[in-house]
C-alpha cells in the first residue's frame, strides 16, 4: 500500500508563504507519505522555465518519492467560446510538457462544461481528450479526469465519458460528487479508478470523518480491487492543513490495516 500527498492539502499554508513545493516534499519524507501530486498551482515556475520542473522531479527522487498525477486547473476541455476553448486546450498541452519534465506518470485535466453534458458538450469533451490522450502517449503520460466539477459530479456521466474513452483514466475523489447520489457514485465507479483522492474536512474521536462514511468508500474501492495510490487531499474546517493531512494519513492506515 502507497500513500500520497496532494499538495493542494497545503493550499493556505503555500499561499501564506510557509510551505512551497520543495517543502511539502521535506514533509512528505519525514511522515513516510511514498509519493507527491503536486497541484499545478504549485509549479507555475515551471510555465516559463521546464528546468524548475526537473529540479522538483530531482528532489521528490532524492527524497525517496514517486512523483504522481498532476493535477492541472485551467486546462478543461468544455468551454462554450471555441477561443476560450483553445486558451484552455494550451494550457492542457503545456501542462503534459512539464510532467514529462517532472517525471510524472499521470496528468488530471478536467472535463469543464455544463453540469448537464449536452450532446454538443459531450462531443466537443470527447475530441478534446482524445486529443489529449494521443498527445500524452507520445510523453509516457496517462491522461485522467476527475469528479471535480461541472459534468463529472455526476456519476452517470462519468460514466458516459469512460466508456466513450476506453484510455481515460478517472481520478477519483470520494467527496466531489452530487452530495445527495455520493454512496452510489462509489458504487458505480469505484472500479474505474486509476487514481485517487481522500478528502477529508475533520475527524472525531475515533480520527473517522463525521461528514461522509469513508469507511463504506473504502470498503467498495477494496472490493472492486483498486491497487493504486492512496491519495490524500485533506481540506481542513478549522484551517491546520498538517494535522489533516497527519489525520488523513492515519484514516488511510487504519481502514487498510497498515501500522504507522
Amino acid at each position: 500500500m502507497q500513500t500520497s500527498l496532494m499538495t493542494y492539502s497545503f493550499r493556505r499554508t503555500v499561499e501564506a508563504g510557509d510551505m512551497d513545493i520543495f517543502s511539502c516534499i521535506e514533509f512528505c519524507r519525514e511522515h513516510g507519505i511514498d509519493c507527491i501530486e503536486p497541484w499545478n498551482r504549485h509549479l507555475t515556475e515551471a510555465e516559463t522555465d521546464l528546468g524548475f520542473a526537473e529540479r522538483v522531479g530531482r528532489a521528490a527522487a532524492e527524497a525517496g518519492l514517486a512523483m504522481g498525477c498532476v493535477a492541472v486547473d485551467g486546462g478543461h476541455i468544455y468551454e462554450d467560446d471555441p477561443a476560450d476553448r483553445e486558451k484552455t486546450r494550451a494550457c492542457a498541452l503545456q501542462w503534459l510538457d512539464i510532467a514529462a519534465a517532472l517525471g510524472a506518470p499521470q496528468v488530471r485535466i478536467d472535463a469543464g462544461g455544463p453540469e448537464d453534458m449536452p450532446d454538443h458538450a459531450f462531443a466537443v469533451i470527447v475530441e478534446g481528450f482524445n486529443d489529449l490522450i494521443a498527445r500524452g502517449r507520445e510523453r509516457n503520460v496517462e491522461i485522467l479526469t476527475e469528479n471535480h466539477w461541472g459534468p463529472t459530479k455526476d456519476p452517470d456521466n462519468t460514466i458516459r465519458l469512460l466508456e466513450a474513452l476506453p484510455e481515460l483514466g478517472l481520478l477519483f475523489d470520494s467527496y466531489n460528487w452530487i452530495p445527495e447520489r455520493r454512496e452510489e457514485a462509489w458504487r458505480s465507479c469505484a472500479g474505474h479508478a486509476k487514481a485517487l483522492h481522500i478528502k477529508a474536512f475533520g475527524f472525531d474521536e475515533a480520527g473517522n470523518d463525521p461528514s461522509m462514511d469513508l469507511g463504506l468508500c473504502f470498503s467498495l474501492l477494496k472490493d472492486a480491487g483498486y491497487a493504486g495510490v492512496w491519495g490524500i487531499e485533506s481540506t481542513p474546517e478549522d484551517g491546520d492543513e498538517a494535522a489533516g493531512v497527519l489525520g488523513t494519513l492515519a484514516l488511510i492506515r487504519r481502514e487498510l490495516g497498515v501500522g504507522a
